[in-house]
Order: C-alpha cells, then structure tokens, then sequence
C-alpha cells in the first residue's frame, strides 16, 4: 500500500508540477501552424472560390447547413467580401505568428478561430488534412505550446535576466491585446454573432480571456505566492490533459484506419494500392505512379506494410524503439503520399501529429543543428558584408579587420548555440502563458 502511494504521488506531482513535453507541443505547434499557413499562402488566388463569395458553396447554402449543425464559422457573422478578406488575412496572419512562437495562447485562440471559420464554411473543400487541422487546432488552444522554440520563451529568459539585474520589466503588447480582443468579444456577442453555432466555441472563447486577466492579476498581485503557484498548477494540468488527447487521437486515426483497411477485400488481397496510383485526381506525376504499380510485389508490400503499421503503431507506445522505427517509417510513408498521390498538407498535417511522439533527445539535438546552421548564416553574412565595407580601407588595417571579423562571428556562434541549445531545458517557467509567456 505505502508503494502504491508513492506512485501515485509521484504520478500527482509530475502532472502537475510542470508541462510535460515542452519540445513535443512546440513541434506540433510549428508543424500545425506551417502546415495551414502554407496551405492558406497557396491557395491566395484561389481563395474566395473556396471559401468566399464566389464559390459554388454559397453563402445561404453555408447557412442553411450551419443552422442544422451548429458548427462555428466567424465567415457568417457577414456576406461582404471585405468581412472574407479579413477573416483570410488574420487566419493567415494568426498562423504566421504562432509559428514564430508570439504572444502563443492568444495566438493560438486566433489560430484555432481562423481554422474553424474557413473550413466549417466550406466543409466539402478539403481533404483528410483538414480533420486532422480542425481538431489539433483546438486542441492546442490548451497546450503551454510556447516554452521552447518560440518568441515567447526568449522573451521570458531576458526578462529573467532583467529582473536579476534588478531592473524593472513591464509587458505592454499583452494587456493591449488582451483589451483588443475583449473590445471584439464584446461587440461580437453584443450583436448576437457569437452564439450563433453551439455553445462550446464561444464559450471556450470568452474562458480563456477571462483566464488571462486572471493570469495576469495572479502574476502581478500575488508573485511567487500560493494563488499563482494553483495557476501553475491548472496550467500544467490542461496542458499535459491537451498533450495525452493529442497522442490518443493520433492513435485512434492510425488504428481505426487500419482496423478498416483489413476489413476491405482490397486490401486483404494485397491490391489496393495499385487503384489510386491510377486515378486522376491522386496522380500529379502519372509516370511516378506508374512506375510504382508496374511492380506488382510493390503494391503488395506497400498494401500490407501500410495497414500492418497503422494497427500495430498504438500498441507499440509501451515499447520505444519499437514505437521509434514505426513513427520513421509512418512519416516516410506519409512523406510519399505528399508526392506520389499529391496530397502534401495531409501529409504535413498528419506528420505535424506523429511529432508528438518525437523523443525529446532528438528534438534536442534537432534544435541544437537548427541554432548551429543559423548561426553559421548569420556570422557568414555579417562577414560577408563587413568585407565588402572592407575593401575600401588602407591595406594596413586589413589584418585588424579580419581579426575582429574572426572574433565577432566566433562570439556570435558560442553565445547562439550557448542560447538556443543549453537554454532549451529549461522549466516550464520560461513558458509562462497569458501576458508574459
């Protein structure tokens, strides 16, 4: 009995006491936000035929559905042209922003209010990808997806560093974000927009505004003390709730996607691979295709590799090289459909929530090439552009000038990847939600 106590106060403290997986939820963040974004920047000329007013999916039509569904679409609350091009552009924008890691819990609400709008508006233009948007883009609305990787989290570190100098640290861009989207949720709700669709989307709206003037309030009135140690605490909580639906909704695609392709004669004779590679809407490269399906051991393998891989990946979680080797191959899998079958943003997206089961020694390593190559860039352009302001100067001070060269760009690259690379471990207090992140 006294074991089984320790465990579970053990298990207590670990879910509440920090975030779990702070590289995890930031690949997932990046992974989603990139994916959407890339998919919006392409479809830019394309766009009021997929989901404004001149697309065959009309305005009334998406009303007469949505009255039926109740789903949430901010495109209704106008039929104008210019109410469509700002809702396009914030999506867009809201997604360029939680990339980088800015402002990440408004971001994300913005994020998720962009994906929902568009495609609830036209719920028949899409793919796979598009489910796998929809529902990760809620519910990372609850992760502490900021701590590492991000904008947010170098912000948090100066700021740190500032208060132990002893200087005072003020956050002006957060109250004034949060009074501007309060300013909208209430003249939203004011005109009876708002609660149009069901109650939950809203809802969740106006909860999570609220908890970030609580956040902020805790944080300035209380400090260190217990109120913002239970905020803390509820913080965590959500977070690492959000983090375990998101593994097991990657898991449910996978195995319900397999436990269905067994059920198929296609797929039990080893032949439905072949099929798609010949239809016209799945093959850009019609000779890639068919140079695949000329094989007819090929198409058996990949059959019954593809739904041995997607039933056998939930069970593999207990088992982590196992789980391992099946993400790499699920993701190269995924990878070939992108240009095989032409469907690249499913492809990401569903790349984008395997990443979640990405272990955190490789994430690290990965963060620490990425700050590498960065500062190699960045010392070679500064070099690059001092020289050329170098060519002008006496001959005698040429050997001073590289000196310096030299010494910057090492500077610059040891204090980057002393940055970017120790400082990724740290505690989830670097990845304060609400005004300071």
């Amino acid at each position: 009995m006294n074991r089984f106590s320790l465990c579970v106060s053990r298990g207590i403290a670990r879910v509440t006491e920090s975030a779990s997986g702070p590289y995890q939820s930031a690949v997932v963040r990046i992974g989603l936000a990139g994916t959407w974004l890339l998919f919006l920047l392409r479809e830019l000329p394309h766009r009021a035929e997929l989901y404004g007013p001149d697309g065959p999916w009309s305005w009334s039509l998406a009303r007469r559905l949505i009255d039926t569904n109740g789903a949430f679409t901010a495109l209704m609350w106008g039929d104008s042209r210019a109410w469509f091009e700002i809702v396009y552009a914030l999506a867009v924008l809201s997604a360029a922003l939680l990339l980088v890691g800015w402002r990440t819990r408004t971001m994300s609400v913005l994020f998720m209010v962009g994906v929902l709008s568009l495609q609830n508006r036209s719920v028949f233009a899409g793919d796979g990808g598009d489910n796998v948007l929809h529902l990760m883009s809620i519910y990372l609305v609850f992760t502490r997806c900021g701590q590492v990787w991000s904008l947010d989290a170098r912000r948090a570190r100066r700021a740190d560093a500032a208060r132990a100098r002893g200087e005072e640290v003020t956050d002006r861009v957060g109250p004034l974000l949060w009074c501007v989207t309060g300013f909208a949720l209430v003249a939203v709700t004011s005109a009876g927009r708002l609660f149009e669709s069901e109650w939950t989307v809203p809802v969740l709206l106006w909860a999570v505004w609220l908890a970030q003037a609580v956040w902020w309030l805790v944080g300035r009135r209380a400090g260190s003390g217990e109120p913002r140690i239970l905020a803390d605490v509820v913080a965590n909580l959500l977070h690492n709730g959000a983090l375990v639906v998101i593994m097991a909704e990657a898991c449910l695609i996978y195995a319900t996607a397999g436990w269905y392709k067994i059920q198929g004669s296609r797929w039990q004779d080893g032949t439905a691979v072949y099929y798609p590679l010949h239809l016209d809407y799945f093959s850009p490269w019609p000779a890639l295709g068919d140079l695949l399906a000329a094989s007819g051991t090929m198409v058996m393998l990949v059959t019954y590799g593809t739904v041995i891989v997607q039933v056998a990946f939930p069970f593999t979680l207990f088992n982590r090289r196992v789980k391992n080797v099946l993400l790499v191959i699920m993701m190269i899998e995924h990878a070939v459909i992108a240009v095989v079958l032409g469907l690249p943003f499913f492809s990401l997206a569903m790349i984008a929530a395997d990443s979640v089961f990405l272990p955190t020694s490789f994430l690290r390593r990965l963060g620490g090439w990425a700050a590498r190559a960065r500062a190699a860039v960045l010392a070679g352009s500064d070099g690059t552009a001092r020289g050329r302001r170098g060519e002008d100067e006496p001959e005698d001070a040429a050997g001073e000038t590289e000196h310096t060269e030299n010494a910057e760009g090492a500077e610059h690259t040891a204090h980057t990847e002393h940055t970017e690379g120790a400082k990724g471990d740290e505690d989830a207090e670097d990845a304060r939600i609400g005004f300071t992140p």
